[in-house]
């Protein structure tokens, strides 16, 4: 079953968001790059994104799928527009959409 499992938020600066957010919250952070870090708990993770080039525009809900090529073709069908196509990164593998009111999701398979 599909389930949110990871919101991204865009950062401007990522030592400072770092270290607001382990002390605000006594959140863990693992650092993946100089512009990115997240909470590796297992549970809906949080990640923050300090490179713009990369960054959506507001918190990016991601939702963990089982099969991540059927859930693009679902998503289209449904009347989603995609706007990152299927792209790796360092967890997996994920592509990005907006949904009929122009918020931006991503879909990811693990691995």
């Amino acid at each position: 079953m599909a389930r949110l499992n990871y919101v991204e938020l865009p950062v401007s600066e990522i030592g400072a968001s770092k270290a607001f957010y382990e002390a605000a919250f006594g959140w863990s952070l693992m650092e993946f790059g100089p512009t990115y870090a997240a909470t590796i708990t297992g549970d809906t993770d949080v990640g923050l994104q300090a490179d713009q080039a990369e960054a959506a525009k507001a918190p990016l809900p991601v939702i963990h799928v089982d099969d991540l090529e059927a859930a693009l073709e679902q998503v289209s069908a449904a009347g989603g527009k995609i706007v990152r196509p299927i792209f790796a990164f360092p967890g997996g593998r994920r592509f990005h959409f907006l949904d009929p009111s122009g918020n931006e999701l991503a879909a990811v398979k693990e691995g």
